[in-house]
């Protein structure tokens, strides 16, 4: 298996950071991609975490979930 290290979307890339890209949707939404990528201290490490990016997805949904009733 493979690690997304680099995400490769046709929508216009706004902002590549350390370990997140952030796309422009349109007026009122961007897309923030969580990569495999591992940055601590600034600094870029070469290897990635496999699957860190879907796991860190699947964390932020199930606490959007948990909290909805006060955003």
């Amino acid at each position: 298996m493979s690690s997304n290290t680099q995400s490769e979307l046709s929508l216009p890339l706004i902002h590549q950071g350390k370990v997140r890209d952030i796309y422009d949707i349109d007026h009122q939404h961007m897309l923030i991609v969580a990569s495999d990528r591992l940055s601590a201290f600034d600094v870029i490490f070469e290897q990635p975490i496999e699957n860190k990016g879907k796991i860190l997805t699947e964390i932020a949904n199930f606490w959007f979930d948990k909290t909805k009733h006060i955003v």
